[in-house]
């Protein structure tokens, strides 16, 4: 594979903070949490070289929580470049466990495993606690298994639980905290303003990670990389995609060339509302290519859900690299909508020990018989980063803020074999679901809402007639960060309106019913 050429994102002129990654699945909660005070986090593994630590030149250190135990043989430890550096540190949950333990105190099995809502007891003051004051009670969130159970030499106890009795520490010179909860999860209550006290008053980082200062310096970037050459984007429909397509717009007008595919699997008419929004009212240079017949037919008798996904990605590159192929004597680069969590969570890191979360088509370089560099102007930022600069870019509200769409689209969203027909009546049952969503004012107050088919079928009654019919599932979920999700409680007066009008205005649909699942232990998708 060809590396990538991402536009790099100038680290000399921002002050910066490293999120040294442990294996917390809360690490990208981090890097957020500290980009919303408009402060540049980068993520990075525990075991990256000393050399990238040094590069980066951060302006202070997060160690992050993990799955492992200290008390265990050949854990992660801090790197020693990290103390030599003389910076801030904040260990949190492990970062914390083997903090203590590489500063000579001792960390044990807790007794009393804390796992979820807990109390924490300010001791003393402390910077990291600024605003609070001592003796104060805060509602944190725990999930732990070991604690320290020893001070470090050096070290003062800032607050306790019951449970645990070194809650937060920290060194009595240098700039070295601990906490033991989990101040970037929602549920540790002003959690934010103890990171907050972190990053600006303890590291004195400047808030200069500006989103207009961004958008200006990345079309600069563009301009420089790509000149007068053209660039061809596969546009989807979805967010990363359409503000890199903006983006790129900005930077280079006409040059660039971007190509939707059409599979079949799509929402109700997304197909024609993308030709219309791109195209027609961006002016973009747009080719809509319809593929539907080749995805079904490569799609025909299959049921597993992990084989539709492979050949639904599979057929879809194939597709475009024809399509490329038509016009490889134009194109010199290829751009793609990468985001910050697609690399990490496909390990494209240089972690000794990284471990594939997820593949993910957009990540790791391109084939060594396509002749074009890689322009990926997304790639270092969250989605809800994309979202705000979408929105400076000019891009419709509704789009930016539409709910999540799986890459295989529809197809993991029918369960069992996908044909046109039943494509052709999940469309319209979402399209129901969501246009009455819209219209009760719920769409924004749920994160996640579709319709799935299922193969089954149910004896229903219209009118004087017995019908055997399909039936639809409805979810709807609430999620801050989409790690966990609740079922979302819809009033049962809009449920039934949504039922009726599938029942009645398809007929090869005979019943429905409501997904009340929450995640864990369901998953979002069904498939």
């Amino acid at each position: 594979m060809k590396d990538s050429k991402d536009l790099a994102l100038d680290k000399k002129n921002i002050d910066i903070i490293l999120v040294l990654d442990f294996g917390s699945q809360y690490t990208q909660l981090i890097a957020r949490r500290v980009r919303e005070l408009d402060v540049f986090s980068e993520i990075l593994p525990w075991d990256i070289s000393t050399e990238k630590i040094r590069n980066l030149n951060p302006n202070g250190i997060i160690l992050s929580g993990g799955p492992d135990s200290v008390t265990s043989a050949n854990t992660p430890r801090i790197p020693e470049v990290i103390f030599e550096l003389d910076i801030p540190i904040l260990g949190i949950c492990y970062g914390m466990q083997t903090l203590a333990e590489q500063f000579g105190g001792q960390v044990t099995a807790s007794s009393s495993k804390e796992f979820g809502h807990a109390t924490i007891n300010l001791e003393k003051t402390s910077v990291l606690f600024d605003g609070f004051s001592s003796g104060s009670s805060i509602d944190v969130w725990m999930s732990h298994g070991d604690q320290v159970s020893t001070l470090p030499d050096e070290f003062n106890l800032v607050a306790s639980t019951s449970s645990a009795p070194i809650a937060a520490m920290e060194h009595v010179e240098r700039p070295i905290f601990a906490l033991q909860f989990h101040p970037e999860v929602t549920h540790t209550k002003q959690g934010n303003t103890v990171i907050e006290n972190f990053v600006l008053k303890v590291c004195n980082c400047n808030p200069a990670w500006k989103m207009d200062n961004l958008i200006e310096q990345r079309i600069l970037d563009v301009k420089q990389m790509v000149g007068n050459q053209k660039v061809l984007l596969g546009l989807s429909g979805g967010v990363d995609s359409s503000v890199t397509a903006m983006l790129l717009d900005r930077a280079i007008g006409k040059n660039l060339i971007c190509i939707f595919v059409d599979n079949g699997l799509l929402r109700k008419n997304e197909a024609e509302d993308v030709e219309r929004l791109f195209k027609d009212t961006m002016d973009l240079n747009l080719l809509v290519i319809d593929a539907k017949k080749i995805f079904h037919r490569h799609l025909k008798g299959i049921s597993d859900p992990e084989m539709k996904r492979k050949i639904i990605g599979r057929t879809f590159i194939d597709v475009f690299d024809n399509e490329a192929e038509k016009l490889k004597d134009e194109i010199n680069f290829l751009a793609q909508g990468t985001i910050y969590p697609d690399v990490i969570e496909s390990s494209e890191s240089e972690s000794k020990e990284a471990r594939v979360i997820k593949s993910h088509h957009n990540v790791g370089g391109l084939p060594d018989d396509m002749n074009m560099d890689l322009v990926e102007p997304l790639r270092d930022l969250f989605k809800d980063e994309v979202r705000k600069m979408g929105a400076e870019l000019g891009l419709p509200i509704e789009m930016l803020n539409r709910h999540p769409f799986p890459g295989p689209g529809l197809g993991v969203r029918i369960l069992g074999e996908i044909t046109p027909e039943k494509v052709k009546i999940l469309q319209e049952a979402d399209a129901i679901f969501i246009a009455e969503l819209i219209k009760a004012n719920l769409y924004d107050q749920v994160s996640q809402a579709f319709c799935v088919f299922l193969p089954v079928k149910s004896v229903g009654v219209v009118g004087d007639e017995r019908r055997y019919a399909d039936v639809i599932a409805i979810r709807a979920v609430e999620t801050v960060d989409f790690m966990t999700a609740a079922w979302a409680k819809l009033p049962y007066e809009f449920l039934a309106h949504v039922s009726n009008r599938i029942v009645n205005e398809i007929e090869d649909v005979s019943r429905v019913v409501y997904d009340i699942s929450s995640k864990p232990p369901a998953t979002i998708e069904w498939e």
